[in-house]
């Protein structure tokens, strides 16, 4: 069986792919997350997240189980991470804080085989994640396959974002807004802050790339994604247990 991946499908397909933030450790807790209706994706979090090499190859396992895209959040721009990481499974790796085109040159080819790239020889590691392909249909595909994402979320990255979008072999801009504002000195929410946003959008679609973006809320995401923005997340794990149970409890104690 060919590579299915599910959040390049529908990607290509023109959709907006809705996803969700995954920081806990558990597979239970995210194969739950992926079963829920209406989301093509699950970022595991290894750069902000409480999980370790071992969380990564079981949670993507678990998100893969329910037709869902694990990607992969790496700590930083290493090519033993991305490695690591795709060996592990993902769909796709997300890099943050990408500064500039030559940062982001290397990340492509860290991420593709040669000789393309410098990714070593691993797939009979990756069939936990999908499901039915073999190792060579896995080598034939990766390339083609598996995605490319890239964090702009700093003044220098904003700078560069023409030049890094023109690169062959990424993917996805993938917007960091609190990043984006604490390196820009503006608030969050800001005229400055909302310009750079807006072309980041631009310089990714100008250039034949997808643009996504971290949201909090379904409501932020409905807004983002009415924008144009092709990849959104909706909520962050850690996030929505914490808003849910405090809602519960508050109503409970109410006289």
């Amino acid at each position: 069986m060919p590579m299915i991946v599910p959040l390049r499908n529908e990607l290509q397909a023109g959709k907006t792919a809705f996803g969700v933030w995954n920081t806990l450790p558990g597979t239970a807790l995210v194969r739950t997350i992926a079963s829920t209706p209406g989301i093509s994706w699950v970022v595991i979090d290894a750069e902000h997240g409480q999980l370790n090499d071992t969380n990564i190859y079981e949670h993507a396992t678990a998100i893969a189980s329910q037709g869902v895209s694990p990607i992969v959040r790496i700590p930083v721009d290493d090519a033993w991470w991305i490695k690591r990481a795709l060996d592990s499974g993902a769909h796709g790796i997300v890099i943050p804080l990408a500064h500039n085109a030559p940062t982001v040159r290397a990340v492509v080819r860290a991420s593709k085989y040669p000789p393309i790239g410098i990714r070593g020889f691993g797939p009979m590691y990756t069939h936990h994640a999908f499901p039915g392909c073999t190792s060579q249909q896995y080598k034939e595909g990766a390339d083609a396959n598996t995605l490319v994402i890239v964090q702009i979320e700093s003044k220098e990255g904003l700078a560069n974002v023409e030049e890094i979008a023109q690169i062959d072999g990424l993917d996805v801009l993938f917007i960091g807004p609190y990043d984006l504002s604490l390196s820009l000195g503006t608030p969050f929410g800001s005229t400055e802050h909302e310009d750079a946003i807006q072309r980041i959008l631009a310089a990714a679609h100008k250039f034949g790339k997808k643009a996504a973006i971290y949201c909090t809320s379904g409501e932020l995401a409905r807004t983002r994604a009415a924008q144009g923005f092709d990849m959104v997340s909706v909520v962050t794990d850690v996030d929505i247990l914490s808003q849910a149970i405090s809602a519960h409890v508050n109503e409970a104690r109410k006289p």
